[in-house]
């Protein structure tokens, strides 16, 4: 849902006090990544001091890649699921968010759009729950530049997606004092109770059906049974912030969070082989 939609579910309130400060966590929390970026553009844009040339064997050794030096090897960790199913891509990204830590010691949810389902676990990364979800009408992963401050009649139904990410969620409440988890401000998209006041889309039957194939409908948001919201989703993210992971349908999971196959991993870490950097920095 959007701006502007006739259920006030995902409506953006201006200057909603948890919203911005969900926003200002998603950049502190990401601080480091930022001035890591931004130190590496001044550095581009920065006088070069006079150096001697290098040599040609000085050159061929700036050029090799550099070989981590061998770290004191440690257990991968691995996400609960209990006996959930899951995708073989939801239970990767679970298992690297919990072995890399890409969480913050927070609670995550994983959202799988292929299967239409939503997981959610401590920041432990212990399975409280999963449920299956509707989600946008259209493919795709990116959400169109604006749309959050959109009136819903002008979004046409190409537009109409779930975009895919890391996002820091937090709860809120919309225009009509009902709670929402926000997953991406900016593009007016929560995760929240399923909407059944309009009949014709047939919302709470999608829900109820075995297979993900009629789970696309919504205008991005991402609707859940009432009772997990309720039993779930709130009691996972009161009193805290939290991560939400929507995985890609037209990427892959590892081009949009940099993430690593923990068992993969472990492999090569078992053959002295070298490991992923994030896989790396984890372990120190």
């Amino acid at each position: 849902m959007r701006a502007g939609t006739a259920y006030g579910f995902c409506t953006r309130r201006p200057g909603s006090a948890v919203a911005m400060v969900a926003r200002g966590l998603c950049f502190g929390l990401l601080a480091a990544g930022i001035v890591h970026h931004r130190a590496a553009a001044e550095d581009d844009t920065s006088p070069t001091p006079n150096l001697s040339p290098a040599s040609a064997h000085e050159s061929a050794a700036a050029a090799s890649p550099i070989v981590m030096p061998p770290l004191p090897a440690r257990l991968p960790k691995y996400a609960n699921f209990e006996r959930a199913r899951a995708t073989r891509e939801a239970r990767q990204v679970a298992d690297w968010v919990v072995d890399s830590g890409d969480n913050r010691k927070l609670p995550f949810a994983i959202v799988d759009k292929s299967d239409a389902r939503v997981f959610v676990f401590d920041a432990h990364g212990q399975l409280r729950g999963t449920a299956p979800a509707l989600l946008g009408l259209t493919l795709g992963d990116d959400a169109v530049p604006g749309i959050g401050d959109r009136p819903l009649s002008s979004i046409r139904p190409e537009e109409r997606t779930t975009p895919a990410g890391r996002f820091v969620a937090a709860l809120d409440r919309n225009l009509r004092g009902k709670e929402i988890l926000w997953v991406d401000y900016d593009s007016a998209v929560s995760m929240h109770p399923v909407i059944t006041t309009n009949r014709e889309e047939r919302r709470a039957q999608r829900l109820a059906t075995p297979t993900p194939l009629d789970n696309r409908i919504s205008y991005g948001c991402i609707n859940v049974p009432a009772l997990f919201f309720d039993n779930v989703v709130r009691p996972a993210f009161t009193g805290t912030n939290g991560i939400v992971y929507v995985l890609p349908e037209t990427r892959s999971a590892h081009e949009v969070f940099s993430s690593y196959d923990v068992d993969e991993y472990a492999r090569l870490q078992s053959a002295g082989a070298p490991v992923p950097a994030q896989a790396a920095a984890a372990r120190l």
